[in-house]
């Protein structure tokens, strides 16, 4: 029982030894894989793996922060933030690498974020916060999984999409088309127009979002090309064709 006890005081402490050093660096391993299966599940690049090493990586340069004061200046002349501050800049990098752009759609901001604070949650972890990390990852976990759904319920209807418009001619005047989104309560939150010169085409994206419940897109469809009739085809995607 003392030695249980002992064993205890050990991982407390608030000096860097070989029993708190190795149960913080277990502890962020598992909070961060936990946070990486909920992203893995999900379908996205950056998964357990990554979130545990990121969790970890965080936790191991709080341990040096702290431990260098302790060891070489003495703890009230060092200043244990110094190297742990850099993570939080330092994993922007990182996060930038998981939001892929692609033609008008942006992806990956949500892996990003979860990057930035598991690296938070591995810094917390390291300064001996451990109750507070156990909460934050709960947290997370509740944000990603269940306000999800949530989200989804409350703005249905809302999402981004892309109407794709193809039109035999150089087309000037779209504003007939326009006003027939506008008929139909949709929002353009921003459109790309391509001329085709040689070819004489014209190639609309309509960036959109539905104000109330998804529209009938087959009437919306076939009231655009009674308006417009040479338009060749449309298509209802989530890509701008550049």
């Amino acid at each position: 029982m003392e030695f249980l006890h002992s064993i205890l005081d050990l991982v407390n402490s608030s000096e860097v030894n070989v029993y708190s050093a190795g149960f913080k660096l277990a502890l962020s391993l598992v909070l961060g894989a936990v946070i990486g299966f909920e992203r893995h599940r999900r379908g996205q690049i950056a998964g357990m793996r990554t979130f545990a090493l990121i969790s970890m990586g965080a936790t191991l340069a709080m341990l040096v922060s702290i431990y260098i004061p302790q060891e070489y200046m003495g703890l009230k002349n060092g200043d244990p933030g110094r190297i742990a501050a850099q993570v939080i800049s330092g994993i922007g990098f990182l996060g930038a690498g998981a939001i892929i752009q692609s033609k008008g759609s942006v992806r990956g901001l949500t892996t990003a974020a979860g990057i930035w604070i598991a690296a938070c949650i591995g810094l917390a972890v390291g300064a001996g916060m451990y109750l507070i990390a156990v909460i934050a990852c709960a947290l997370i976990i509740f944000i990603l999984y269940k306000m999800s759904s949530y989200e989804h319920k409350l703005f249905r209807g809302g999402e981004s999409k892309i109407i794709r418009v193809k039109i035999d001619g150089v087309l000037k005047d779209i504003s007939h088309l326009r006003n027939i989104l506008d008929e139909y309560k949709i929002h353009i939150q921003d459109e790309f127009v391509k001329y085709e010169y040689k070819q004489e085409i014209t190639i609309l994206n309509f960036v959109i979002v539905t104000r109330d419940s998804s529209p009938d897109y087959i009437k919306l469809f076939s009231k655009m090309e009674s308006q417009e009739p040479s338009i060749r085809s449309i298509t209802l995607t989530n890509e701008v064709n550049n």
